[in-house]
């Protein structure tokens, strides 16, 4: 036993609870050391654990047995760097914020260590939004997929050369539309605005009168205005359904804010969607790839109809047309061959619909298998062909794919005319878009030397629910530019 090291150990002498303790020097402090073999070795541990933290400042360290860290409680750690007050039960701590940067939200409290932020990246979120909102409609099975009933026969023959039809040689062909005179009932009216729906027979012509469903032989638009200013004064906006939107109210709400820059909202229903949808189909699942074309065709006619009402009986000073998705490609048809300058709008639009059906999301909701049976059938001039038949017949699924690709390559709006004027031409895309990627937007910007691309930040979803701020600055700024 070091009875040296026992010798000069002084037991400690606590103070009282609440009051520091009493600095005490140590008489043994200058004292020379023996020189003892006993007085070589180290202090016990045993001192350094029991003397307080001002006794242990005479003890030599301890290289063989150092002293421990002194270990603090959860409580007296966040003492040191938050007020020890307690929040009632279910109070928010209003030290918590919210932090937004371009491409990610943080959730940081300020009062805990920068270790312990919780940082999101919604690039990532959104993309993945987009997918899981893909795989419950499209991979799970639960409904009818896209095109179950085959390519279409020859409405199919038909819509391809007709859609062919639509680049002019001349600038003057292809116009005046067919003139509309919409029958008007009043929804509602205040002193400040009103709203009438419409119902005219579509404009198209008449061999795709007769491809298209009963249903959808007449056509539905409700009209949004302000009342304070004559037509003259004001602008007019088209809007073009996109995909799944079978109704007029998402898109009022979108163009209701605008009534106060004097900018009237036109709503069109396309073909197939809402009131217009033939009874066998089952939500926005068209059953034949003709029905697409069909659609996409008959929405450009009766856009371009309602654009030349509005200038000549209507008497609006500035037009526009708008749409989002599939809406969006439309609407940079009928701005590219509108004969006088338009703002074209196309938000979250691709360049083609090869896009989202061969490449992108609802590849996952196509019926592949009925398209490669109906395209052996077609093949063969028979009625009804098995799978194992078509199989033999030769036909393949990558050669219905290219098929598909081709038929589909017509919608390409990089193949139509540039607008009278490029500058009002706006397209707006998402940064984390899983239907629509980057580069399918850029090439319609590259088509169109002098058109604008802006981006917003989210999924194609998204983006749909979140930036109907950014897709009105578009409208103000592409009408500004008249």
């Amino acid at each position: 036993m070091d009875w040296i090291s026992v010798k000069r150990f002084v037991p400690p002498s606590y103070p009282p609870r609440n009051q520091p303790p009493a600095y005490r020097p140590d008489p043994n402090q200058n004292k020379p050391r023996a020189t003892s073999k006993l007085s070589a070795r180290p202090a016990p541990a045993v001192a350094h654990r029991l003397a307080p933290d001002n006794a242990t400042k005479s003890v030599p360290p301890n290289p063989i047995h150092p002293p421990r860290p002194k270990v603090q409680s959860r409580r007296q750690r966040q003492s040191r760097i938050r007020p020890s007050r307690r929040l009632p039960r279910g109070a928010a701590d209003p030290t918590r914020h919210l932090s937004v940067s371009t491409n990610k939200v943080s959730v940081i409290n300020i009062s805990r260590h920068p270790l312990n932020m919780v940082s999101v990246n919604l690039g990532l979120v959104h993309y993945v939004l987009d997918h899981i909102y893909g795989t419950v409609l499209h991979r799970t099975k639960l409904g009818t997929p896209f095109f179950s009933k085959g390519w279409g026969g020859t409405r199919l023959v038909l819509l391809e050369r007709m859609v062919k039809q639509l680049f002019p040689e001349a600038p003057s062909q292809n116009w005046p539309p067919t003139a509309v005179q919409p029958i008007w009932k009043t929804v509602w009216e205040t002193k400040n605005s009103s709203l009438r729906e419409g119902v005219f027979r579509t404009t198209c012509d008449e061999r795709l009168i007769d491809a298209l469903p009963p249903e959808s032989h007449n056509a539905r638009v409700a009209f949004l205005t302000p009342k304070s200013v004559s037509p003259e004064k004001m602008a007019c906006v088209v809007h073009l359904a996109g995909t799944g939107d079978h109704s007029f109210e998402r898109r009022l709400r979108l163009g209701a804010p605008l009534l106060k820059d004097n900018i009237a909202t036109m709503v069109l229903e396309s073909p197939y969607y809402g009131q217009r949808r033939p009874s066998m189909q089952h939500g926005s699942k068209l059953q034949c790839v003709s029905d697409l074309l069909l659609l996409g065709k008959a929405t450009i006619d009766e856009a371009r109809s309602l654009l030349y009402w509005l200038q000549s009986e209507a008497g609006y000073g500035k037009m526009g047309i708008c749409g989002l998705s599939m809406g969006g490609v439309h609407a940079a048809m009928v701005g590219s061959l509108h004969p006088t300058p338009i703002a074209t709008l196309p938000f979250l639009a691709p360049h083609s619909a090869v896009v989202p059906f061969c490449e992108g999301l609802y590849r996952h909701a196509t019926a592949w298998d009925a398209l490669m049976e109906d395209a052996a059938a077609l093949a063969q001039d028979a009625t009804s062909l098995t799978e194992d038949a078509a199989q033999k017949s030769g036909i393949t699924i990558e050669q219905v794919k290219d098929r598909l690709r081709s038929v589909l390559s017509l919608t390409d709006v990089t193949r139509f005319p540039v607008p009278k004027k490029p500058q009002a031409v706006i397209f707006v895309g998402a940064t984390d878009d899983g239907y629509i990627p980057r580069h399918s937007v850029m090439q319609l910007q590259k088509a169109w030397p002098g058109s604008e691309v802006r981006w917003v930040t989210g999924g194609h979803v998204s983006s749909f629910l979140l930036h109907n701020d950014s897709f009105r600055k578009a409208i103000v700024d592409g009408l500004d530019r008249l």
